[in-house]
């Protein structure tokens, strides 16, 4: 079935009392179950729906969309452990399974992992696998410092955040170098910092060079526009420029420099105000 584990737009064909019945793309039905309709379709209409199998192994198409589509990643946090496998949560009615073969690393009830949904062409299901390296990318070379690419956070480790970027590849945010509260789970923008002889990337949550000092010091002046002044200088303590504005002191003493130069705010003893 073309339709299993994606979005597809299907054509009504007829109507039960357990639902409406949708034509497929290459011959038979597939039942959207009654809770799913609004009350006002007609045959003919076309309707936007997502099949997959439920607890019987059936086809069934629903209106929900969930966290990931086929040969897609997502972060799902584990409902249940049996002897087989685990279910995990990825938005709808069913739990999706993930087998004891696709495991790679241990999962437990409450835990959140990084998990793709694949096809199980022996049972014709779809399975989640956690075994997330066998799908990922090596090649990098496509990647320059510098560059901006959206992440997504999913493992927390003792240097730092995993990361899966664009949805292809892996990467480290160091955690010396994170200034503001990250969750597993997280879709962020963040920039190529280098390239590993590993294939992976690290990143940093700034962009690069000057750039860098320009997003800090905008950040400053729209705190400033509301706050008027702030009680941070060269002198704060990392842990209160932290704390009130999410950056580094480093960050932030470069910055300041920048409006400084620029003439657009004030330093003083005490803090810095705008002009």
């Amino acid at each position: 079935m073309k339709e299993l584990g994606k979005i597809s737009s299907l054509v009504i064909t007829r109507f039960s009392p357990n639902g409406a019945y949708l034509a497929l793309e290459e011959g038979g039905e597939v039942l959207l179950p009654k809770g799913y309709l609004k009350g006002n379709e007609k045959e003919g209409e076309e309707i936007e729906v997502f099949v997959y199998t439920d607890s019987e192994d059936r086809p069934v198409a629903v209106t929900q969309i969930p966290k990931a589509l086929l040969d897609e990643f997502a972060v799902m946090e584990v409902k249940q452990v049996t002897k087989f496998g685990v279910f995990v949560d990825w938005g709808l009615p069913k739990d999706l399974f993930v087998p004891n073969a696709e495991i790679g690393r241990r999962m437990e009830e409450g835990q959140k992992h990084l998990v793709r949904v694949c096809m199980d062409f022996r049972t014709n299901r779809l399975i989640g696998s956690n075994k997330y390296e066998d799908f990922i990318y090596r090649d990098t070379q496509g990647f320059e410092p510098g560059d901006q690419v959206d992440v997504l956070i999913f493992e927390l480790t003792d240097l730092g955040y995993k990361v899966l970027i664009e949805g292809s590849f892996e990467g480290l945010i160091y955690a010396n170098e994170v200034f503001k509260p990250l969750r597993i789970g997280d879709v962020v923008k963040a920039y190529v910092k280098k390239r590993r002889d590993d294939g992976k990337l690290d990143l940093q949550l700034t962009p690069m060079g000057r750039e860098k000092y320009e997003e800090g010091a905008e950040k400053i002046l729209e705190v400033l526009k509301v706050r008027k002044f702030l009680p941070l200088h060269d002198k704060s303590s990392p842990e209160s420029i932290k704390e009130l504005l999410g950056m580094s002191k480093k960050h932030f003493k470069q910055s300041i420099g920048q409006l400084y130069k620029a003439k657009m705010i004030l330093i003083k003893d005490d803090g810095i105000e705008l002009v």
